[in-house]
């Protein structure tokens, strides 16, 4: 089966601190480049998987009850809720189970975006 999620675009106000915060809680390099003519934040992925980016626009501002998207923080999920709460992030739900689909905590980054932070194990 194809992935049902393709891309993320979460949209920050501040990319310098994103990808600081973002690469802190992933635990993993968050590149920045040019897209098009716009600064992005490249979340890891590998080639030909779902992947995402950080971005800044005037017109889609960062908002804490949009969609929830969960990144892939498997086996480290207390490290990476920590943190968030070391990067200007907030923990608003600590890691808890999610019946038989494994843990999550879910934040808010400093940008105002509420996340979910997922892994098969607590």
């Amino acid at each position: 089966m194809k992935n049902q999620v393709v891309w993320v675009d979460i949209p920050v106000t501040d990319l310098d601190r994103a990808i600081d915060f973002y690469a802190a809680v992933l635990d993993d390099r968050i590149d920045r480049m040019d897209a098009g003519g716009v600064t992005i934040g490249l979340l890891p992925h590998e080639q030909n998987s779902s992947g995402g980016c950080l971005y800044v626009s005037e017109d889609y501002p960062p908002a804490p009850n949009g969609p929830l998207i969960y990144l892939n923080v498997d086996g480290r999920l207390q490290p990476a809720a920590n943190a968030a709460s070391r990067h200007g992030g907030k923990v608003i739900e600590p890691p808890h189970q999610i019946g038989e689909h494994g843990w999550r905590a879910i934040i808010i980054d400093p940008e105002g975006n509420r996340i979910a932070l997922h892994s098969q194990t607590a």
